[in-house]
């Protein structure tokens, strides 16, 4: 083969792999977002969302220990007000509410008729029938009693076999990857991995109808306010892998958004919705989020 035409042929499959490369990343596009408002005692503090698989309802906790739900009105696809808000109080196993630091709701995964909340104050995670009945409190791996104050049990998940997964907010150091648990038939494990990097802190996660993990990160930059970034991961037995950044806002973009839910609209897009915990600060906002993953 005489040498321009190598040139021109290794010039060509260098095209391919690139477009191949381009093909497969994706990303997130901005929809729109809403400010939430209600008059009830309590509202705010929203760390965790959980959205049905056609995006028409959600089901979300607060810092203030309130389970809260409604209907998404949505115009043109975008969101323009909550129908039939309900708020109810996390009942503890004697089915009373719960009280004191206990009330730190953070993390959320909804499976069949189970809910799953994880709390930051007692690092536990607590297992209900319903938003309306008593909970019962999972046996808790050893490693929760390294976790630091008011930076425990924050992001929850749980993928289509029933298998939860539970991320801490920080892993201890800069360069420390997050611990990733996994609970399965009554037990933990701690196989996984999640990278760490540029200050974001996980806040939340879900598992999307394609069977992706997506991570919900935050960094919070003092008076400037948050940037927001979202990855996802393929889940493998002992590893996450195929890593794709979607998303990365420049700081104050969005208020403190802290939870994530994925699902799939009636034109078969994937959209990802989150929601802000405005700390119960006037300064802030319960804001609803959201956006659609481009191939």
């Amino acid at each position: 083969m005489r040498g321009s035409s190598a040139i021109r042929l290794i010039a060509a499959l260098l095209a391919g792999l690139l477009s191949a490369s381009f093909a497969q990343a994706q990303s997130l596009e901005l929809v729109g977002n809403y400010t939430w408002t209600e008059r009830v005692e309590g509202f705010g503090g929203f760390s965790s969302i959980e959205v049905s698989d056609n995006g028409s309802t959600f089901l979300a906790t607060t810092d203030k220990g309130l389970f809260g739900q409604g209907v998404f009105l949505r115009r043109g696809g975008r969101i323009v007000g909550i129908d039939d808000a309900k708020f109810r109080p996390i009942l503890d196993t004697e089915g009373a509410p719960l009280i004191s630091y206990r009330t730190d709701a953070e993390g959320l995964a909804v499976r069949g008729g189970d809910i799953f909340v994880s709390f930051e104050g007692q690092h536990v995670v607590r297992r209900f029938s319903g938003t309306d009945g008593p909970s019962q409190i999972l046996k808790m791996p050893r490693w929760v009693r390294q976790l630091q104050k008011n930076s425990g049990l924050e992001a929850l998940a749980i993928d289509t076999q029933g298998v939860l997964y539970m991320v801490p907010e920080r892993s201890g150091r800069l360069e420390r990857p997050f611990p990733v648990w996994r609970w399965t038939k009554g037990k933990w494990d701690s196989a996984l991995r999640i990278s760490r990097s540029n200050g974001f802190l996980v806040v939340g996660a879900d598992f999307g109808p394609d069977g992706r993990l997506y991570v919900l990160e935050r960094y919070f930059n003092g008076v400037s306010g948050f940037a927001t970034r979202v990855r996802s991961f393929v889940v493998g037995a002992e590893a996450l892998s195929d890593e794709q950044v979607l998303l990365t806002t420049t700081t104050g973009t969005h208020d403190n958004l802290e939870g994530i839910g994925v699902w799939r609209n009636a034109a078969g897009n994937i959209r990802v919705t989150l929601i802000s915990d405005d700390n119960f600060r006037f300064l802030q906002r319960t804001e609803f989020v959201e956006y659609r993953l481009i191939p």
